[in-house]
């Protein structure tokens, strides 16, 4: 069992990923909650430790438990309530409940999404992907791919990839992220 200090030391990360996942920057964030943006950065990066004046308008402005910013205990109920985040046209859902570890999503891609750019990008982790509905065209390195319904895929962040829902109609897919899989998307190299 964590003691109180890991508790109050896992808040911080826990802040940024919610930040990150909802695409909101510190100076937005701090104007809706009336913390400075200085302040916000050192409780990001744990050089300043949560307190319940700061912790509780951040959980109403990322909408979600004060529980879930401070990883309390399990109450029993193994449900997770998931609250679905906008992001560039998509729609993500949150199936577990831990930022910072392997992470599941079901996403919902609308049709033609993300548009004409094919530009694939690496990182580090690697990504796995089952389609629920609709389909998925994925180009991988030198590979293009179309997955339907029922299909998976596995592979390897650090080769170029790139992915779309060529249609007709939105696309549902699971996704598991690992830690690595969260970083920044880089460009990848051209020949």
């Amino acid at each position: 069992m964590a003691n109180d200090d890991d508790v109050l030391e896992s808040v911080g990360p826990r802040l940024r990923t919610l930040r990150v996942e909802r695409g909101t920057t510190l100076a937005q964030l701090s104007e809706s909650t009336g913390i400075s943006v200085s302040t916000l950065s050192r409780l990001e990066s744990g050089q300043r430790r949560p307190t319940l004046e700061l912790l509780l308008p951040l959980a109403r402005a990322h909408q979600v438990q004060l529980d879930e910013l401070v990883d309390a205990p399990p109450t029993g109920d193994p449900r997770i309530y998931a609250k679905p985040i906008k992001r560039h046209g998509t729609v993500h859902i949150p199936l577990s409940r831990r930022p910072g570890g392997l992470q599941a999503f079901k996403q919902i891609l609308p049709e033609g999404y993300p548009g004409n750019d094919v530009t694939q990008k690496t990182h580090e982790g690697y990504d796995w992907l089952y389609v629920l509905s609709g389909q998925v065209r994925l180009k991988l390195g030198d590979q293009d791919f179309v997955l339907k319904e029922g299909e998976v895929a596995e592979f390897d962040c650090r080769v170029p990839h790139w992915f779309a829902n060529p249609g007709p109609g939105p696309t549902e897919v699971l996704c598991l992220y690992g830690p690595q899989g969260e970083r920044m998307h880089v460009r990848a190299r051209t020949t």
